[in-house]
């Protein structure tokens, strides 16, 4: 079944909508355009991880994918606090 194109960019922003904010709840987010972008990123991530490490998401269909991009963006969330944080001197949690 071919799946509209437009469908596809839904789709990619839902998840990365989830799983960003999910993510942005745990370790501090940057807002929730910024956070829908991590989310997305952190599919990627996620995917190459899980991937080169041989895992399988716990779920099947959407909830995997969420769950693997929540990883992911976890991860990203956390490399960018550190970074921004060694860059203004010290790392501070946003509200």
């Amino acid at each position: 079944m071919l799946v509209p194109p437009d469908m596809e960019i839904l789709t990619w922003i839902i998840v990365g909508l989830v799983a960003g904010v999910l993510a942005a709840l745990v370790v501090g987010g940057y807002g929730l355009l910024a956070d829908i972008l991590v989310g997305i990123a952190g599919a990627f991530i996620g995917g190459w991880l899980f991937r080169q490490a041989g895992w399988h998401a716990p779920f099947t269909g959407l909830a995997g994918t969420i769950f693997v991009a929540f990883i992911g963006a976890l991860i990203l969330l956390v490399i960018l606090h550190l970074v921004h944080g060694a860059s203004s001197g010290g790392w501070r949690r946003r509200w």
